[in-house]
């Protein structure tokens, strides 16, 4: 029997031998098992955003508002710290994680006072523990002191949301725990370290660059304290120049000859 046309066209390929060249009827693939799909669980809904220009409303209960009495009538840090750090009168008190005192001698001649705790002093409920407090603890060791001979603390006691600087409100409602302290504490200097304490505490608003280094004063109780302005130590971090450093240590320098003076 004759072979069939493309029979003996395959043959005459094959005796020229390009046969390859030719492509060979592939098999069909078997379709593509497809997995089963993924049961995708619903997120919980988030909670509405609160409409703006609410105004935070404190608790009126004494632990949540600790009465001006039960601060001034704390007869030492402890009882002080005690009757305050259920605090939620402003705003940053509900989103805490550590109520941030203070800590150091309690009768420290040389106070340091910044703005208010950051990330790591929020976990650990100390003042100054992060980079900037290591910086801190290196110039006071420089200054022949230790950090427990002196007393650290800050013009909030909350941290403030992603490290922001207090709003008057926020400090306001904050500063009178701080007054206490330094009634209690009665130090012979006080080193503000950035813009925040040097108005809050001491009410100047010209800013730290132009004040640093000029002695200032704020009367607490029935005593008026030098105030040395000096960078805050983050500050220095982010601007580490010689300068700023130089800067920085003459105020220290200055404030420490005040505590040795009044000491002798």
């Amino acid at each position: 029997m004759d072979a069939t046309p493309l029979q003996a066209w395959r043959d005459t390929l094959q005796e020229l031998g390009v046969l390859g060249l030719v492509r060979e009827a592939q098999p069909q693939a078997p379709p593509a098992v497809q997995p089963p799909a993924r049961k995708v669980e619903a997120r919980p809904a988030l909670p509405p955003p609160k409409p703006a220009g609410v105004a935070y409303a404190p608790p009126t209960d004494p632990l949540g508002c600790p009465p001006d009495a039960a601060v001034a009538g704390a007869a030492d840090l402890a009882a002080l710290a005690q009757a305050i750090q259920g605090c939620l009168r402003c705003p940053l008190g509900p989103g805490r994680m550590r109520f941030v005192f203070g800590e150091g001698h309690p009768r420290a001649r040389l106070m340091f006072v910044g703005e208010g705790p950051g990330r790591d002093e929020d976990l650990q409920g100390r003042p100054f523990v992060g980079k900037a407090g290591e910086l801190l603890d290196r110039m006071i060791e420089a200054l022949g002191l230790r950090r427990e001979d002196t007393y650290i603390a800050n013009v909030v006691k909350c941290r403030p949301p992603d490290n922001r600087t207090p709003t008057p409100d926020e400090a306001r409602a904050c500063l009178g725990y701080l007054r206490r302290q330094i009634e209690l504490i009665q130090p012979a200097v006080i080193v503000t370290l950035g813009a925040t304490p040097l108005r809050e505490l001491v009410g100047l608003t010209d800013g730290i660059t132009r004040i640093r280094g000029q002695w200032r004063q704020v009367k607490v109780g029935d005593r008026d304290i030098p105030v040395m302005p000096t960078f805050h130590p983050a500050y220095v971090l982010r601007q580490y120049t010689q300068e700023v450093r130089r800067a920085v240590w003459e105020d220290l320098k200055a404030a420490k000859a005040w505590v040795d003076k009044a000491s002798s």
